[in-house]
């Protein structure tokens, strides 16, 4: 068999199970069929096959990150960020609605994303009213960066329906005033349950996943495990299968069954109209069942055990009691679905171990692999348990480069076990990456630099005792993506007859200083075979150098 492609003189990162660092690989069609020295993958070229020197760059299966939201990253990037770095203060936020109130039509929704109060001049929310002076024509939200609350004017609220006589949801807020009149904010589910009418339409869902596809693709993500969006599940599903198959979107789906507005009645329609976890194919496969235990780890919402350490009496918010749980995953489980939840705070974490621990003993099921997704705050009790049940767990190492000074004021030492990766690793239990896109930053480079040097952006030491190797990272980023959803026989390392998903580096991420890994950059990304993103046009020089040489 003669390859088509063959890779020589890198530093090809494996992840098998000697984690061996070698030369080269070599690829036919969509597969792998040699790894090794340079010597031994040549031996598959041809005078037809490409053959590429990286030069001591460094060759990685492609990332795979196992929680973030496909739709809503991609939908955000048609609305005004608040990310951008000219954004300082509420009024330059202020200038870029109305520049985007200019070109939207009078009645159709402007949306931005992205807004963190805690990094702005102002250090607040807008308020109702100062949203009202931008439009009254349109309804305007801006969305907070960790997408569990919102702030709106009055025009969104009324097509919301949500009037001075509307009561809190259960696990949600509407904020008011001291005279009782609301603010406009809307926290957890009043926050979720306001999207079923400020959602996307068909046109804009396509638009949107389009975009965040290319994005992924640039970023070296070639699978992701899709958390959900807001609004109706099934139809989210629907529009993303049918992007898929026209190859709007080019990387690689594990469909997590989840919205983020009531997700448990998508999760029952979903038993009910029978397809369970692991339907599909290597494009597109059903994932677990999920719904929302708790809230936001930045808010602060998330639900803990012990009070924040910043206040004498929150616990933060639990959207579901334990038999309403354990009945909506036990269920799922018990139809042979995966499941798993947003559990952020130690609470909503042994909630959650104790809706699978008493599913399974309802109904023992072997290699379930059921997950948590984040597992903010995670101490050695806990994680005993992760152990002993066999679950999975998705933490986001990002979150402590991005949160980690806030979480030292809202957890106090409790910071030392979250997304605790070192005691994971140690512990034997299967920890996959996911960087919670867009609620923080995409990079997976990023995500490995924050796992392996436990620093926030200021510098701040948050956790050090939960560094880990970057080999270890890197593990994490991609085999245990795949094991989290049953796929670690095709993808997830470099070995023969596997999925040809690579992505390549512009520097040895093996030799580069640790503290620089988050400046590494990604130079060409491969799926299924093909080089869907070249940033140094690496093929096509080659193949114009070949053609010479012919």
């Amino acid at each position: 068999m003669k390859a088509d492609l063959v890779f020589i003189n890198g530093e090809v990162v494996t992840v098998d199970h000697r984690n061996r660092v070698v030369e080269g690989v070599a690829i036919k069609d969509n597969r792998i069929i040699a790894v090794g020295s340079n010597t031994e993958v040549q031996q598959f070229s041809s005078t037809d096959t490409v053959i590429i020197d990286l030069g001591g760059k460094s060759l990685l299966p492609g990332f795979i990150d196992a929680h973030l939201h496909l739709t809503i990253y991609g939908t955000n990037l048609l609305g005004v960020s608040c990310i951008e770095p000219h954004i300082q203060s509420l009024e330059d936020i202020f200038i870029d609605l109305r520049k985007k109130v200019q070109q939207t039509p009078k009645g159709q929704w402007v949306r931005a994303w992205g807004f963190n109060e805690l990094k702005l001049k102002e250090n607040r929310y807008p308020t109702k009213e100062e949203l009202d002076e931008i439009s009254t024509d349109h309804p305007i939200v801006i969305i907070r960066t960790c997408n569990h609350s919102s702030i709106a004017n009055r025009k969104a609220l009324e097509i919301a329906n949500i009037t001075q006589n509307s009561s809190n949801p259960e696990g949600g807020i509407l904020e008011r005033n001291q005279d009782g009149s609301l603010t406009g904010k809307l926290i957890e589910n009043a926050h979720m349950n306001f999207f079923e009418y400020a959602s996307y339409n068909q046109e804009e869902l396509r638009a949107g996943m389009k975009l965040a596809s290319e994005k992924f693709i640039e970023a070296g993500l070639t699978s992701i495990h899709d958390a959900g969006a807001y609004g109706e599940g099934s139809e989210t599903l629907r529009i993303m299968q049918q992007a898929i198959n026209s190859n709007e979107i080019q990387v690689r789906v594990y469909a997590i069954v989840g919205s983020l507005t009531n997700s448990h009645e998508f999760v029952h329609k979903m038993l009910e109209a029978g397809p369970i976890t692991g339907l599909g194919d290597d494009r597109f496969r059903i994932g677990p069942a999920k719904v929302f235990a708790d809230g936001s780890s930045v808010g602060p919402t998330i639900a803990t055990r012990e009070p924040y350490s910043h206040t004498s009496n929150d616990y933060g918010i639990i959207y579901y009691n334990q038999d309403e749980l354990n009945r909506i995953l036990g269920d799922a489980h018990k139809k042979g679905f995966q499941i798993t939840a947003h559990a952020q705070g130690d609470r909503a974490v042994e909630m959650l171990l104790d809706c699978i621990e008493k599913a399974l003993i309802e109904h023992p099921r072997e290699n379930h692999r059921h997950r948590i997704e984040h597992g903010g705050i995670a101490p050695l009790d806990l994680q005993k348990r992760i152990k002993d049940l066999g679950v999975v767990i998705v933490p986001n190492p990002v979150f402590m480069y991005v949160n980690g000074d806030k979480y030292r004021e809202y957890y106090g030492d409790r910071v030392d076990v979250m997304y605790p990766a070192r005691d994971y690793i140690d512990q034997g239990i299967i920890a996959a990456f996911g960087s919670d896109a867009p609620i923080t930053f995409l990079n997976p480079l990023l995500g490995i630099h924050a796992a392996v040097n436990r620093k926030s952006l200021t510098g701040q030491s948050v956790g050090a005792n939960q560094c880990i190797g970057i080999l270890e990272a890197i593990r994490a980023y991609t085999w245990n993506g795949a094991y989290a959803s049953f796929e670690e026989n095709s993808k997830g390392s470099i070995e023969v007859g596997k999925l040809a998903d690579f992505v390549v580096l512009n520097d040895s991420i093996l030799k580069v200083d640790k503290e620089k890994i988050k400046d590494v950059k990604v130079e060409l990304t491969m799926v299924d075979g093909k080089v869907l993103y070249d940033s140094k046009n690496l093929m096509k020089r080659f193949e114009k150098m070949r053609t010479l040489n012919l």
